[in-house]
């Protein structure tokens, strides 16, 4: 009879080479990828205004320097990194959570977009960015010239 080695965490090795193989598969020439990843994504809201679009996420426990909010080309990016850790302590035991982890979204702008003019704040796990939109040209009358 032949002994055979129980391995229960094979199955994960092979399913994280075959990720990292698709991982590689999808990297640009310079190394990084052209796939946005991430371990969570928060929750986001956007609206809508005469004079603005707003987006607000929640983003529960990170930190407001942890946040980055860029536009490139009509698109705005938010990027983040979460790292808390709640202890719990009694008699006879002890509970440690952790919640870690990056999230990437990205949205598509519309035109009327002012990129210039976008701001963001952070309050109470809310992060709140505002793009205003610009302003309506006036139509005016042009005189010909003879």
């Amino acid at each position: 009879m032949a002994l055979t080695r129980y391995q229960p965490w094979s199955m994960f090795d092979q399913l994280r080479r075959e990720m990292d193989h698709i991982s590689s598969l999808q990297q640009n020439g310079d190394g990084s990828s052209s796939v946005a990843t991430s371990d969570w994504a928060p929750a986001v809201d956007i609206k809508e205004t005469r004079e603005a679009f707003i987006i607000e996420a929640d983003v529960p426990g990170v930190d407001p320097k942890d946040i980055e909010v860029h536009m490139e080309e009509g698109v705005l990016s938010i990027r983040g990194e979460k790292d808390s850790e709640k202890q719990e302590e009694g008699e006879g035991y002890k509970r440690v959570e952790r919640s870690r982890g990056s999230f990437y979204r990205r949205f598509s702008l519309p035109d009327t977009a002012n990129a210039d003019k976008i701001s963001a704040k952070s309050r109470h796990g809310v992060l709140e960015i505002t793009i205003p939109k610009q302003e309506k040209a006036n139509p005016r009358k042009i005189s010909v010239e003879h």
